[in-house]
């Protein structure tokens, strides 16, 4: 199966719930104001947010009012205005900057699947030829590094973790010194999550790169948090949140294969503007891909 059919299948669940609300309201009628309330109703429950629901409400009120239209035209025009909102987000996370190494910080709430990502990313960079290195700064959560070892083992990059409590900052420290001394391309840092102590966590998180600052003033190079796409509106919560404590650099969305909310992606775009690199629909290292808006659009409306 390929990328499209796999992000259609996963969509799946969000696009029939759309589709439905969509051929339910239109059923080759003049359209008129109720009309128009409903289907701005439906798309504000798919999690695609306000503002891009009464926009596109608002164009079809102007350009089709009183007129007969079809679920199929409605599906079609809409599938446009939201490839629209999406494309000036979709930037692929690029893994050739010029900076030696380049340090990646990835970020965002436990079981969001931040580490699953930067085992994916980091296995496709060795597929690209590239020297990587992980560093587990989550030392409070022993399965973190657990996990992050068997993505190393899998992908053959070197693992650098503490010893259990110790301290995250340190451990990011050590990890780019000898990163530096062995000439690595990419370093992956993989941050703890737990927004039960939103302040404990941001000093952490300010502290890793501060020291990160000391031996590469630019380092993190790029700082990705990862959302997980079946908490729907809750994502602009964790978005507001870790954009508080540090400087995000863009969005990975996992999990979309398990909501009816894959329009949370739309409305995320929509709000905060920052890049989308890639979007998530299963388990397996070829369902995590760069984000294409079309695509996206076109499997949201089935």
């Amino acid at each position: 199966m390929n990328w499209l059919s796999r992000l259609k299948a996963g969509l799946s669940k969000s696009s029939s719930k759309l589709s439905e609300g969509i051929s339910t309201i239109f059923t080759h009628r003049k359209l008129d104001d109720a009309m128009l309330e409903e289907l701005e109703d439906l798309l504000v429950m798919a999690d695609l947010g306000s503002e891009v629901a009464s926009r596109v409400v608002a164009r079809f009120g102007r350009t089709r009012f009183g007129k007969d239209i079809s679920s199929e035209e409605v599906k079609n025009a809409l599938a446009q205005e939201i490839a629209e909102v999406l494309r000036p987000v979709a930037i692929p996370l690029s893994l050739d900057k010029p900076a030696r190494p380049q340090v990646v910080m990835m970020v965002g709430v436990n079981g969001n699947g931040k580490t699953t990502t930067l085992g994916k990313l980091a296995l496709r960079a060795r597929q690209q030829g590239k020297k990587v290195m992980l560093v587990a700064c989550d030392t409070f959560r022993a399965a973190a590094a657990e996990q992050l070892a068997v993505w190393a083992e899998r992908s053959g990059c070197e693992l650098v973790r503490g010893n259990p409590q110790a301290d995250p900052a340190s451990v990011a420290y050590t990890a780019l010194e000898k990163a530096r001394a062995e000439e690595v391309d990419i370093v992956f840092i993989d941050t703890a999550g737990r927004l039960q102590n939103k302040a404990g966590l941001m000093e952490e998180l300010v502290k890793i790169m501060r020291v990160l600052k000391k031996l590469d003033p630019d380092a993190p190079h790029d700082t990705v948090l990862v959302l997980d796409g079946t908490t729907g509106q809750n994502a602009h919560k964790q978005a507001e949140v870790f954009s508080e404590m540090v400087q995000i650099s863009g969005l990975i969305v996992t999990k979309l294969d398990g909501t009816a909310k894959g329009g949370v992606v739309v409305a995320l775009a929509e709000r905060f503007g920052l890049p989308i690199h890639a979007v998530g629909v299963g388990e397996s290292i070829e369902d995590l891909q760069p984000f294409e808006p079309e695509g996206f659009a076109r499997s949201l409306l089935g």
